[in-house]
């Protein structure tokens, strides 16, 4: 008899090779039918896959995470399916699943037209609706090769003779279509009732600008109808919110093409950000940072030394003078050693904490460039404690306290936490790695905080907890991050002068709360939708008066208000005063103080809020503790 062992801890005999389907069938007929795949010793497997040894299993639904991404894979699939239905002479070549949904590339003689996904996206309703089942068969690689060449399938065969010749490669087949895939799919193509594709654009094949653009279409698919719709209206939400949009619309900066990946400041924006680095520069005091400056460039043999050179040199700007090497710093962490390493330092210095916001230049390619969220050229609250090995665990804890705060008074209060461990190619030994990630954990244990673990993904120098942000939409942002590192000491000869009078090297921890000052003010943007709380806002009060007569008590007003330390402007011109209003509102001021002969008479203001809310006529005085109670709460 062979025993199946279900995830309750029950098990079921069967009296010889299974399949994940005849099991689920065995459970129920719901189970049966709403299965999409299994998983046998923790492997995802198709519900066709036979079980001929006494195994754990796991019926995959769509209501797995494991199920939805297979319905995505499955979809990019038909997608590629009514493709070929509709333009026979297009060539297939790769189709993976990423988040939210899943892409395919095609070659093809012209750029598919928006009239062109309207029709593949029909096409593709009615190849699921005809239910036919997904086939999995396996071919010899050569075989394989010559079968895709014969099809006229000439980028799929050449991904396929990249594979070992010794081994076999798996072909999944829905009605007339045939895929090269590793698998797993769902069992028929009547799984998939909820997609929509979203936009096609321009890809190298294999990535390399010197290959054939191909056209690749964009893709989402759920398992429900109701999560497809909550994910379109996310991105129509998300669409309002765009940074670059707002950005453009409230004047705060601009990205030019004499400078790709850079960032021009205009006034507005310059002032958020003066904001947002100076409640930092506040978290640094309070917290016993010194702040430092490092110097833009450093030598290459700098950057040798730390591993840099080695692992990082193709995103590093380089530059030449009197015959020696030089490259941008791509991140802040040598200078503050070199810092460090000035004067005799001793074990009642630790910990040593440096800050900086340093400015720094990575090479990141165009296609990857996304308004201020992605650039070349980026501001860090950037900071790096030395101390000793007992210290770790302290220092990691209230920074995890800190960040928190810090988020909070930003807005954000839901924190995910990632502890990242060491990669393949890393420097140091497995002890100190050891070392490294319990301290890490036991931090975060110790500030009360669920965690998860992702392998491998740490710098190569040392683990690091990642923390991340999830905004109104709850789309998730990594920004915070600290990294714990036994390494760069040792390599940059830092010490310490130990009680016993001992040479240490002191551990260095590498940690940013905001992380890019402008991917944070961009995530601020999207996430207040433009409409920055009081304290971040460039623009506090603006006020307006009706006619001429007010201009004397109007500046009297901005100038009272601007001493008590609130950014004012005044409106002046000769307009209406419902037009006034309504330029305001649109540039998402917070108040707007309209003052007529009435309110001049009587030292009063006539108060607007954001969102179109009247509160009425008040004291000017009451309108000032009503706003600087806005400023402190940070609300």
């Amino acid at each position: 008899m062979l025993n199946i062992t279900l995830p309750d801890g029950s098990q079921r005999q069967f009296p010889g090779p299974v399949t994940v389907a005849e099991v689920a069938a065995s459970i129920g007929a719901g189970l049966a039918k709403a299965a999409l795949g299994g998983k046998v010793h923790g492997k995802l497997v198709d519900t066709s896959y036979q079980i001929t040894e006494d195994a754990p299993l796991a019926i995959v639904t769509a209501k797995d995470a494991d199920g939805l991404d297979m319905i995505r894979h499955s979809t990019a699939h038909l997608l590629a399916y009514a493709v070929k239905e509709l333009f026979p002479d297009a060539q297939v070549t790769i189709g993976p699943v990423i988040d939210n949904g899943f892409y395919y590339d095609f070659s093809y003689k012209r750029p598919f037209t928006p009239e062109d996904l309207v029709a593949i996206e029909k096409k593709m309703a009615e190849l699921a609706a005809k239910d036919e089942p997904v086939v999995r068969r396996v071919l010899p690689r050569d075989e394989a090769v010559a079968y895709f060449k014969g099809l006229g399938e000439h980028y799929k065969a050449e991904i396929i003779a990249s594979i070992p010749s010794n081994e076999d490669v798996s072909l999944y087949r829905e009605g007339a279509f045939e895929d090269l895939c590793r698998g797993p799919h769902v069992p028929s193509t009547g799984k998939l009732k909820h997609f929509k594709l979203m936009k096609v654009a321009g890809a190298y094949w294999r990535g390399d600008h010197r290959n054939e653009m191909l056209q690749r279409v964009y893709g989402t698919a759920w398992a429900s109808k109701e999560d497809l719709q909550q994910y379109l209206t996310m991105l129509e939400e998300a669409e309002k919110r765009d940074h670059r949009k707002l950005g453009k619309e409230l004047d705060l900066f601009h990205i030019d093409d004499h400078a790709p990946g850079l960032v021009f400041w205009h006034p507005n924006g310059w002032t958020v950000w003066q904001q947002v680095e100076q409640y930092m520069r506040r978290v640094y005091r309070d917290n016993g940072y010194q702040e430092v400056k490092g110097p833009q460039i450093l030598d290459q043999t700098l950057w040798e030394k730390t591993g840099h050179w080695d692992k990082y040199r193709d995103n590093m700007f380089v530059t030449e003078s009197e015959k020696r090497d030089y490259a941008l710093k791509p991140m802040n962490c040598p200078g503050h050693i070199l810092i460090f390493k000035q004067g005799i330092k001793s074990y009642r210095d630790l910990p040593l904490r440096y800050g900086e916001f340093g400015q720094c230049h990575r090479n990141e390619p165009s296609g990857g460039l996304h308004g201020i969220m992605r650039v070349r050229g980026f501001t860090q609250d950037d900071g790096h404690i030395f101390c000793t090995e007992d210290q770790i665990l302290p220092e990691c804890d209230t920074f995890t306290k800190v960040l928190k705060q810090v988020y909070a008074d930003f807005g954000f209060t839901e924190i995910l936490y990632k502890v990242s461990t060491r990669p393949a190619a890393r420097i140091g030994s497995d002890e100190l790695w050891d070392k490294a990630e319990k301290a890490l954990m036991d931090s975060l244990r110790h500030s009360g905080c669920e965690f998860v673990i992702s392998e491998g993904d740490g710098a190569f120098y040392g683990p690091k907890i990642e923390y991340t942000l999830k905004d109104a939409l709850g789309r998730e942002w990594q920004c915070g991050t600290i990294q714990v590192d036994f390494n760069l000491s040792e390599r940059l000869d830092a010490e310490y002068v130990a009680e016993d009078g001992s040479r240490q090297r002191p551990v260095i921890l590498h940690r940013a709360i905001v992380g890019s000052l402008e991917r944070f003010i961009g995530i601020l943007i999207e996430q207040h939708a433009g409409a920055l709380p009081v304290w971040l806002a460039p623009v506090q009060v603006v006020v307006a008066g009706i006619t001429d007569a007010q201009a004397d008590y109007v500046q009297e007003v901005a100038k009272a208000l601007q001493k008590q330390g609130l950014r004012v402007e005044t409106d002046l011109r000769n307009e209406k005063i419902t037009y006034k209003i309504r330029e305001h509102a649109l540039q998402k001021l917070p108040y707007i103080l309209v003052v007529g002969d009435k309110e001049r008479a009587s030292g009063a203001v006539a108060v607007r809020a954001r969102g179109n809310k009247d509160l009425g006529v008040m004291p000017l005085e009451k309108f000032a503790e009503l706003i600087q109670a806005d400023v402190s709460s940070r609300v």
